[in-house]
């Protein structure tokens, strides 16, 4: 899994890992926004996608030394953080009995407060569009593990299909996912 032509995130994250808040400053600024927007769809909850978002942004502040480039980019990175952080959250919700009231409107607004080059809904319009252009079988583990927050063997026990073939739809999905948006932030710095 190579990085594409001109894409600097991994050096960014290197950068974070010696402590190098521009780095981190950076690497906020380019992900933000795609962060929250899969945050809020999987807790349909501003405030919480709000506190998971930071929450991110911490723990790869704390831990950028972990992050392999052989195992992905640093945008699949950045969102299986977000991810597993928030399925622990929802987790952590339901077993204290709150209930998740879905928002009217969970699209992320410019008055979020989320620092970033991309206008939000630019984001949310490029990764649903990127999910769409995907198999079906591939969007839709992805969409229950983001945006319903399933665990793999949750997955695999909804579809009824073995884990293995869910393992493999979504690691297929995650890298075109990433080679789409790879070349549409390449074309879109030029």
């Amino acid at each position: 899994m190579g990085q594409a032509p001109g894409d600097d995130s991994a050096l960014l994250v290197q950068g974070v890992a010696r402590g190098d808040r521009d780095a981190l400053a950076r690497l906020y600024d380019r992900f933000g926004t795609l962060v929250f927007t899969v945050s809020l769809h999987l807790l349909r909850a501003r405030a919480e996608a709000e506190d998971l978002l930071q929450e991110v942004f911490l723990q790869v502040w704390r831990q950028a030394s972990a992050y392999d480039p052989e195992r992905g980019s640093p945008e699949a990175w950045l969102l299986t953080i977000a991810r597993s952080r928030g399925i622990d959250k929802l987790r952590s919700m339901r077993r204290s009995d709150e209930r998740i009231r879905p928002t009217e409107d969970v699209r992320p607004t410019p008055d979020v407060g989320v620092a970033s080059g991309a206008d939000p809904s630019e984001a949310r319009v490029t990764v649903g569009g990127v999910l769409a252009s995907l198999p079906d079988a591939q969007r839709r583990v992805l969409e229950l593990a983001y945006f319903e927050g399933l665990t793999l063997s949750e997955i695999a026990t909804r579809l009824g299909e073995p884990l293995g073939t869910v393992k493999t739809r979504m690691r297929t999905g995650l890298e075109r996912m990433r080679g789409v948006l790879s070349s549409a932030s390449g074309v879109a710095r030029s």
